[in-house]
C-alpha cells in the first residue's frame, strides 16, 4: 500500500479510497458488470459460435452464456433494489444535513 501511495498523489489515492469504500460501490459495480455483459452480447458476443471449434469448447461456451444469461438479470435486479434501498434510507439524513436540523428516523 505504501508503494501505491508513493506512485499516486495522495488526493487521488484518497478519492479512489472514498469511492471503493462507499456503501454504493458493490451494487454499482455489479450493475455495471451486468450492463457491460449485455452490451457486449448485443454487439456480437456470440461470435465464438461462428468459429470452427471443437464440440466441447462450443458446449462449454453455450453453458457459460446460458448461466450468465440467467444469472445476470437476477444480479442486476438485486443491485438495483439494493441501490434504491440505500438511497431511500440515506435520503432523510442528506436532507437533514442541508436544512441543518436533526435527521428523522
Amino acid at each position: 500500500m505504501k508503494t501505491l501511495q508513493n506512485i499516486v498523489t495522495s488526493e487521488y489515492y484518497l478519492a479512489a479510497k472514498k469511492v471503493v469504500t462507499n456503501q454504493y460501490f458493490p451494487a454499482a459495480a455489479v450493475l455495471f458488470g451486468v450492463v457491460l455483459f449485455w452490451t457486449l452480447g448485443l454487439l456480437g458476443g456470440l461470435s465464438l459460435l461462428s468459429a470452427n471449434q471443437t464440440l466441447v469448447t462450443t458446449l462449454s461456451w453455450l453453458l457459460f452464456v446460458y448461466v450468465a444469461a440467467v444469472l445476470t438479470p437476477l444480479a442486476g435486479l438485486l443491485a438495483v433494489v439494493d441501490l434504491t434501498r440505500r438511497w431511500l434510507r440515506n435520503r432523510p439524513q442528506r436532507e437533514a444535513k442541508r436544512s441543518g436540523g436533526p435527521a428523522s428516523a
